[in-house]
């Protein structure tokens, strides 16, 4: 893949948001072509069991880069072993006012706050019910910034009705920085009252479809230490199926003096990675062993790709630390786990 470097320098020439998407609207049309196969390089097989799914190797494309699934084929082609595609919301909806993305290099990382901008839940299960891939997809799911906070669980309900035929797993994103009260779902009554509804919507699904669809839970790297165990309790006591650990940080210690810094939105990218290894490693902890964790959050080489792992992770996702190094990443890690 090292056509990359040269993409990137031409990509790197637009405003964040527009080579975001320019990118994906080329990934599509390749994605549905047979022009797919030039995206193609072999990984190695390292296949995984994970929440009772065969994963072919650990390494997957986190949830926001592909948020309507349409660069599924595309994506397939780069060696991942699994997807996950969204957030996505009930209703479609525009997202934050723009700009909403900004990029600093000098530390390898993105500030965004995007806000949950999709297209929808109806369209995200026509695209994947149209792409070629077969593999392991997860769908992630939000809810919508104007359902008030006391109805939020009813979006969730929503959207695991629509995505469940389709979904090999999902994942439930309560720790995005930017939706207002969305993170109060980690904490308390709110939670115990959402996995409740979950785990209860799961096992009525589970009798109609025929099938077992795990769920994950994402949740953020900005939690007490209290705050985690309180979590890994409450995932023990529903038996969730799993953990992804961590969204994006509202933490700027790592980024102090850049331009970008003070723009509200959550930091990926390599300055999270010791929040989202001292995160899976306390969730590890605590966390029932039969409950795995996918470790997300500043891999951007193999070694943070294997801190992860050491520290409790099963499954690892790579999002920033793709925009900045591509394909190339995928195989890296892959080869070192």
């Amino acid at each position: 893949m090292d056509w990359y470097p040269w993409v990137r320098r031409q990509l790197f020439k637009l405003d964040a948001e527009a080579s975001h998407d320019w990118a994906l609207k080329w990934l599509a049309r390749i994605g549905h072509s047979p022009l797919r196969a030039f995206l193609h390089q072999s990984v190695a097989a390292k296949p995984v069991q994970c929440m009772g799914l065969e994963f072919p190797n650990p390494v997957g494309l986190a949830a926001g880069l592909d948020k309507n699934a349409t660069c599924i084929d595309a994506f397939a082609q780069m060696g991942f072993g699994f997807i996950e595609v969204g957030t996505v919301t009930p209703k479609a909806q525009p997202g934050n006012p723009k700009p909403r993305m900004f990029r600093l290099p000098e530390h390898r990382a993105i500030i965004n706050r995007m806000g949950f901008n999709n297209d929808g839940v109806d369209g995200l299960v026509a695209r994947v019910k149209a792409a070629k891939y077969r593999g392991i997809l997860g769908i992630n799911l939000g809810k919508n910034k104007d359902t008030p906070e006391t109805d939020a669980v009813n979006d969730y309900l929503i959207g695991m009705d629509k995505v469940y035929e389709v979904a090999s797993y999902i994942t439930i994103n309560i720790s995005s920085p930017n939706t207002p009260g969305l993170r109060n779902l980690q904490h308390g009554e709110h939670l115990d009252a959402l996995l409740n509804a979950l785990k209860q919507r799961q096992q009525e699904l589970a009798a109609r479809y025929g099938r077992y669809v795990p769920i994950a839970v994402k949740i953020a790297p900005d939690l007490s230490a209290q705050e985690v165990n309180d979590l890994a309790t409450a995932f023990n006591r529903h038996a969730i199926d799993g953990v992804i650990a961590t969204n994006t940080t509202l933490s700027r210690d790592a980024v102090n003096g850049h331009a970008c810094a003070d723009e509200a939105g959550g930091l990926s990218g390599a300055p999270v990675a010791p929040l989202s290894v001292k995160t899976v490693a306390a969730l590890r902890h605590v966390l029932a062993p039969e409950i795995p964790i996918i470790g997300v959050g500043g891999i951007d080489n193999a070694a943070q790709a294997r801190a992860l792992v050491e520290a409790g992770a099963s499954l690892v996702q790579i999002y920033t630390g793709f925009i900045y190094q591509g394909p190339k990443l995928v195989r890296e890690v892959v080869d070192a786990l």
